[in-house]
């Protein structure tokens, strides 16, 4: 994720980092030469086809835009609630951290239910992000569990059930105390099907397709309609249009996927330090610092 104060006028067609400029690039530049190419052989060779009007295909880009902004916006929706699971995450942690330090003081068991919970938000990202995540896991676990950080989050979550099952069974909790730890344990699980839900589920193909095919036809129709009115500025104003649409059509691929390691996806790394820093702080040990943003981008 990008964190960055808004900049001034001047500076904010220059900044880089964050945006889609660099991916959108080639069609940039490719839409404004073949704007100059059809404007150069129109005036040169054809002024019969400067006779035609740009209505027409500004009902086409009208249409597009629809279709842009309707994706756009269930693309951010998509990011939105991956925001929102991951902040629910940390308040369920520190939900759990609170109750398993008053309801389990005597028994030992706090602590390693806390650290599969540290290992449990690794192993989430990991999964989501499709690395491999199992040696941060193993800093809250032991040794030999490194099959069981293998086997991912839901492993974790299943270890996590059966400590406070041993807890009630050894009296170590009594049944409200159980219920209370059991619907921490459940949030917590809610969580991450509904991130598993968001990554496994992408918009559909066929939309994407449609208006990838659109946004090209529009681009490359257009310079036959804007030549009889703007002449040589055809190229420059192809560009911008080019630079909206493939934008936006960027914009939204890359929020499509909110978990993922591009400049505006969520900084799922210090999501996890934050439920690491609460976690420690309930236990009263050393909590490590947050993690800072570097050349503007928080991972």
């Amino acid at each position: 994720m990008i964190i960055r104060h808004r900049t001034s006028f001047l500076k904010l067609f220059f900044v880089m980092r964050g945006s889609i400029v660099p991916r959108i690039l080639p069609q940039i530049l490719g839409f404004a030469l073949y704007g100059a190419a059809v404007t150069f052989l129109i005036q040169r060779f054809l002024p019969a086809v400067e006779s035609l009007s740009v209505a027409p295909f500004a009902l086409v880009t009208v249409t597009l835009s629809i279709y842009l902004g309707f994706r756009n916006s269930a693309a951010y929706d998509r990011w939105w609630e991956g925001r929102k699971l991951w902040g629910q995450l940390v308040y369920e942690i520190r939900n759990l951290a609170r109750a398993g330090l008053a309801l389990l003081p005597e028994s030992g068991l706090h602590r390693p239910l806390l650290m599969d919970s540290l290992a449990f938000c690794h192993l989430l990202r990991g999964t989501l992000r499709r690395i491999d995540a199992s040696a941060d896991a193993l800093r809250f676990l032991a040794e030999a569990d490194a099959a069981l950080a293998k086997a991912g989050p839901e492993a974790i979550v299943r270890r996590m059930g059966r400590r406070i099952a041993d807890a009630r069974a050894g009296g170590a909790v009594d049944t409200i105390g159980f219920r209370i730890l059991d619907e921490r344990l459940a949030a917590i699980a809610a969580v991450e099907a509904g991130c598993e839900r968001i990554a496994a589920t992408p918009l559909p193909f066929a939309y994407t397709l449609l208006l990838h095919r659109t946004a090209y036809i529009v681009c490359l129709l257009l310079p036959f309609g804007l030549v009889s009115a703007i002449g040589w500025a055809t190229p420059l104003f192809t560009g911008i249009i080019a630079y909206t649409f493939f934008g936006l059509d960027a914009l939204s691929e890359e929020l499509e996927d909110p978990f993922g390691r591009e400049a505006n996806d969520l900084p799922l790394d210090a999501l996890c330090r934050i439920c690491e820093i609460s976690v420690m702080e309930a236990l009263g040990e050393p909590a490590p610092p947050p993690l800072g943003a570097t050349d503007y981008y928080l991972s």
